[in-house]
């Protein structure tokens, strides 16, 4: 089997724990066993040797995403795949028999979230739960909630679990709120959010108050500043 369905939200969320060496591992491990359609065989160096890494993160990645058997490493979902794509090709020959493909059946069978190449003893994402439906988070405002539901879906950008996970992890970054972020991003017209994005500009903003009050003391002496600022409370080329 020289093809299969990749999930990339479904196989993020099960990898994100991962190294980018053992990311690499496990990919290589399902292209191994989608291609030869077989076991991962149990001899461990042997495996290692033809993925080109390490036998110690082969191992741990076989131990956290296959199950062990006599036959060797097996992946379930990989299984259903692999069963999934023969039951379409094994279609698609009865149906040269009969002297055509009906027209609902053309094409490759669609993606299944159920059986995405994550690990079998974990739950895949709820397919029931649409982007757009999540619940208002814990300390946004429900005004900023509906903005920044109306700008994503204007985007065409779905609002799923992990992209929210993503801006609330940014938000911590940068030091500001969720709820911030979110307003942040409606004033800008941004699809996600970056903490360099804010660091940068707040950055920016520092600099230009230290060349305002560089200035002011050139014009009006070394403590002028801070007695403009006692005496108007604003600052002085504000």
């Amino acid at each position: 089997m020289h093809y299969y369905q990749f999930n990339i939200g479904d196989y993020n969320k099960h990898t994100m724990h991962l190294s980018p060496i053992e990311d690499i591992t496990y990919r290589r491990l399902l292209d191994m066993y989608y291609d030869t359609e077989a076991p991962i065989p149990i001899d461990i160096p042997w495996v290692s040797r033809r993925l080109r890494i390490e036998s110690g993160i082969v191992k741990s990645i076989l131990n956290e995403f296959f199950e062990y058997t006599e036959n060797g490493y097996i992946n379930s979902r990989a299984d259903a795949e692999i069963a999934q794509y023969h039951g379409f090709l094994e279609k698609q020959k009865l149906n040269g028999i009969k002297g055509g493909r009906p027209k609902k059946t053309h094409g490759i069978p669609k993606p299944n979230p159920s059986l995405t190449q994550n690990n079998p003893k974990q739950e895949t994402l709820n397919t029931n739960q649409q982007p757009n439906k999540l619940h208002t988070p814990d300390g946004v405002l429900q005004s900023v909630w509906e903005d920044f539901v109306q700008q994503r879906k204007a985007k065409k950008a779905a609002i799923t679990e992990t992209a929210l996970k993503g801006i609330e992890r940014e938000a911590r970054k940068a030091n500001i709120s969720l709820n911030d972020a979110l307003q942040e991003i409606c004033a800008r017209g941004w699809t996600g959010f970056k903490a360099e994005w804010v660091l940068k500009d707040q950055s920016q903003k520092t600099e230009h108050q230290l060349r305002q009050d560089a200035t002011a003391r050139a014009i009006f002496g070394e403590h002028s500043v801070m007695e403009v600022y006692d005496a108007n409370n604003t600052r002085l080329l504000g």
